[in-house]
């Protein structure tokens, strides 16, 4: 074996460790379940508590780009047999979530909607949802929905936009809450809902998905080292974080402690 095979194998036994670990709250592992359309529309279903709604094209990590200003890597963008399109983000940390992120990101899946020449009032019904580990808006709600009102009157402004925030922090046993507990669970066996499980089941436990959940996150490492503590190399952090000492994990994924005691005070108090 070269060195370099040596090296590569030795990656893929960290990362086999971390993989077992990973709950959806990752979301390396979310995109990874969410890419599956069944997957998508029980999610979508559960938190909309619409079960007429069928998907009909998932895209995970889609680019979507602004010729004048910041481009938006979306986790999971979805859409259904009616033209609605969905936007699904986890949020483990306690940034990454603010109100602006969501205009923006809102606007940018209407910007890659319409077509040169399409009319405006043919813009579908858009969500952006955000599933976060912690209550970001702050009232103890499982879940809020956000809609534009007109402040005079009190009526609804009906542009069809909607912004979403799951908050995983409330477990109950309602339907969303037996999903949120799906979100916090690493072994397959623990999960209420089949479908998701079964997806998970074919990341964990078969070579296959074992095999390219590594390679994945291998490419991510990578891209985190060549950008320093950006993105990729945070979340690979977090992931680790959730079941292992900061200590364990700088030396695991032989990086600085002091550089992985950063990234864990970004984490939400226990």
């Amino acid at each position: 074996m070269t060195e370099k095979q040596n090296k590569l194998e030795q990656h893929f036994e960290r990362y086999q460790s971390i993989l077992r670990d990973l709950t959806l709250m990752s979301d390396v592992l979310m995109r990874n379940v969410l890419k599956e359309k069944e997957c998508a529309e029980y999610v979508l279903r559960t938190i909309l508590n619409r079960k007429d709604l069928t998907v009909t094209d998932v895209t995970v990590q889609q680019d979507h780009k602004n010729l004048h200003g910041r481009s938006a890597i979306l986790d999971c963008v979805a859409a259904d047999t009616e033209g609605s399109r969905y936007d699904i983000e986890v949020q483990q940390g306690n940034g990454g979530a603010s109100p602006k992120r969501a205009r923006y990101h809102s606007g940018m899946l209407d910007a890659n909607t319409l077509k040169p020449g399409d009319d405006f009032d043919s813009l579908p019904d858009s969500y952006v949802i955000f599933i976060t580990e912690e209550d970001v808006l702050g009232d103890g709600l499982q879940k809020y929905h956000v809609g534009r009102k007109v402040k005079e009157t009190g009526k609804e402004f009906n542009d069809h936009s909607h912004i979403i925030y799951v908050n995983t922090a409330v477990q109950d046993d309602t339907e969303l809450g037996r999903l949120i507990h799906d979100f916090h669970c690493r072994n397959a066996n623990e999960m209420y809902s089949e479908t998701l499980a079964e997806q998970i089941r074919n990341i964990k436990e078969t070579e296959k998905g074992v095999t390219d959940m590594c390679q994945e996150m291998e490419k991510i490492y990578k891209e985190g080292i060549e950008q320093g503590i950006e993105k990729g190399i945070e979340r690979m952090v977090l992931n680790a974080l959730q079941n292992r000492s900061a200590r364990e994990v700088s030396e695991m994924l032989k990086l600085p402690l002091e550089q992985v005691l950063n990234i864990e005070r970004q984490m939400p108090a226990q």
